[in-house]
């Protein structure tokens, strides 16, 4: 293994490649081969990762739910661009959970779309 490679990846087995664990405060050891590596190696070593939300989904065994086509619901409300007197509307919760839901209208003539805060 090369000095690069070394001290790069220097949580992982040299042999299999898989991360390791620390049992004991004298060596670190791998979980599947059992090899061990002194904790010197370890110690003092800068460790940085980036983590996505589709990373931590899948770990906790979520799927994402594609959106589901809802039955939206009329009301009296005068649209903006041709006046007609009714919508079809929609909520959605836009911003933090300490402020209020999105409506979003859709006019039954026109189709012309628009929101409410």
């Amino acid at each position: 293994m090369s000095q690069y490679s070394r001290g790069r990846d220097f949580l992982f087995c040299n042999l299999c490649g898989t991360l390791l664990k620390v049992p004991s405060t004298t060596h670190a050891q791998c979980p599947l081969c059992k090899t061990r590596r002194s904790i010197r190696d370890i110690r003092k070593k800068e460790i940085s990762y980036t983590i996505s939300a589709e990373d931590i989904r899948r770990e906790l065994g979520m799927n994402i739910i594609e959106e589901e086509k809802v039955q939206l619901s009329k009301v009296n409300k005068t649209c903006e661009k041709c006046g007609h007197h009714e919508a079809i509307f929609y909520t959605r919760q836009m911003r933090s959970a300490d402020e209020g839901q999105t409506t979003f209208y859709t006019c039954t003539d026109c189709g012309h779309q628009f929101q409410e805060n």
